[in-house]
């Protein structure tokens, strides 16, 4: 479930969250609750590695198997 709720931002940050959110294929509202997850989930979890997982999106969907090559140095079965 989620709630809505309306946020005000000055024209220079809406313009520079939207611009980035198409940059990553989303939502400026998907933009924004990634933003705050990221945020509190900084503060909460106990690996802070944790708060990057799904920051970054590649548009490749062949990139999960394309990074076992990267990190393993071989192609995943």
């Amino acid at each position: 479930m989620l709630i809505r709720t309306q946020v005000s931002l000055d024209p220079e940050a809406y313009r520079e969250a939207k611009a980035e959110a198409k940059r990553q294929g989303i939502s400026l509202a998907e933009f924004l609750r990634r933003a705050v997850a990221m945020t509190l989930g900084a503060t909460k979890t106990n690996r802070p590695w944790m708060r990057h997982a799904g920051a970054l999106a590649s548009g490749d969907p062949d990139a999960s198997r394309d990074i076992d090559v990267v990190v393993y140095g071989r192609p995943r079965p």
